[in-house]
């Protein structure tokens, strides 16, 4: 694996720091914005909704720039976000403080997905994801746990300036570590890179990467009140669950990311099946503090171990547009990262308790399982045509194209002389 991708994770490091913090931050903000949990889990929402609309956004706009110098201009704008965040005087700047970095953090996510793959080899793409996703992974562990030790003992804001700092570390190892990659010999076309959204296996993947991540964070989102209010932790215990759920989440991308290439849809299917059997036990058992120690563990890893599947997945239905591909599944994932805090809040709302989130996120987990059930139907009754892309692993997209077989494709395995990424 080159050392660029190992650099993308330790980037990620810092964006998903950023992004999943909040969860252990909630009441701390709530307090000194005077709002509502509720309303201040809409933070998690902004967040997510910014990366929903900056995914394909900052792909098309940036589609024809070189790769480091977008990074470099990407992550600056995210450490500059942060830093409004720590100074906001108001939960509506705070809020758009959200937004703006989310915005960046999509679009880096985008960029540094198309050139992880483009650096590997077809049936190592899962691999190299899991390496960008455990950096979310290691934010799960370290950073997301440390913003809430931050939080109780030196108030939110310290946990904003944190990040800016993990970003600044973040600018000065792209700068040194990433090279600078070519553009390719044909540039790349808006119209082919948005014909993907004509092939039913993208939508499908589309929807089963928002309910997926949305079912999970349904629950996480809350998970901070859930363990207080509910399991009866004091709020000293919370960074070393939301620690334990990072722990899970390493585990499970270890896992997943090693096994994904040669078992994609099995590794779909049974993740997020245990994800709905975890969170309907966690609905079932919260006020069981034990229960509900364990159950985040597991939550980590089953929602991670299908990350590099469901990243892998629609890399493969949409090669033709490497970086709306990217751009897709960032925005796919945040579709779920806004659906499902918004849903959790609303059952909060309705005076069910915070055990419903859990409940709520049960069932769009179960849906997605009938997407994926879907998804296989349609791979193994019609393989499909699917233009993909070829190059040599310094390049991003190629101007050689050729159609591969769906059956060779899905199951994360390189056909017979298959092309680079």
């Amino acid at each position: 694996m080159p050392v660029a991708v190992y650099m993308l994770g330790l980037a990620v490091f810092a964006l998903g720091t950023s992004e999943f913090m909040l969860s252990g931050l909630l009441p701390p903000i709530a307090d000194d914005m005077n709002v509502s949990i509720p309303r201040a889990g809409l933070l998690i929402s902004a967040f997510a909704i910014g990366m929903v609309i900056g995914a394909p956004l900052l792909a098309v706009a940036t589609l024809r720039l070189p790769r480091r110098t977008t990074l470099i201009t990407l992550i600056t704008v995210f450490g500059l976000g942060q830093v409004a965040g720590a100074l906001a005087p108001t939960y509506e700047i705070l809020f758009a403080s959200r937004v703006v970095s989310a915005l960046a953090c999509a679009g880096f996510w985008a960029v540094g997905a198309a050139v992880a793959i483009a650096m590997v080899e077809f049936n190592q793409r899962a691999r190299a994801m899991a390496v960008m996703i455990g950096g979310l992974s290691i934010a799960n562990v370290l950073g997301v746990p440390a913003g809430a030790f931050l939080g109780e003992n030196l108030g939110w804001r310290s946990a904003f300036w944190a990040v800016g700092a993990a970003s600044a570390v973040a600018l000065v190892g792209v700068l040194t570590l990433i090279p600078r990659i070519p553009l390719p010999a044909e540039k790349p076309q808006l119209k082919k890179e948005l014909s993907i959204y004509a092939d039913r296996q993208v939508w499908l993947s589309i929807a089963i990467t928002a309910l997926a991540a949305g079912g999970v964070f349904c629950a996480f989102s809350y998970l901070s009140p859930l363990l207080t209010d509910v399991s009866g932790l004091s709020e000293s215990w919370v960074p070393s669950v939301l620690g334990l759920f990072g722990v899970g989440a390493l585990v499970g991308t270890t896992i997943g990311g090693r096994v994904a290439d040669a078992h994609l849809f099995g590794v779909l299917l049974t993740g997020i099946a245990a994800s709905t059997v975890f969170l309907v036990s966690l609905a079932l058992f919260a006020e069981t503090p034990a229960a509900a120690i364990t159950l985040s563990f597991l939550l980590g890893v089953s929602a991670f171990y299908t990350a590099p599947a469901l990243n892998a997945r629609m890399f493969n239905v949409a090669g033709a547009a490497p970086t709306l591909a990217g751009a897709t599944t960032t925005a796919a994932f945040n579709l779920g990262n806004t659906g499902g805090p918004w849903l959790g809040g609303t059952v909060i709302d309705l005076k069910l308790g915070y055990e419903a989130t859990a409940w709520a996120g049960a069932a769009m987990t179960a849906t997605a399982i009938t997407a994926v059930a879907v998804s296989l139907r349609l791979h193994q009754k019609a393989p499909s045509r699917v233009i993909t892309t070829s190059s040599a692993p310094s390049t991003e997209a190629s101007s050689a194209v050729r159609e591969v077989p769906l059956a060779d494709r899905s199951s994360g395995s390189a056909p017979t002389g298959s092309p680079r990424a």
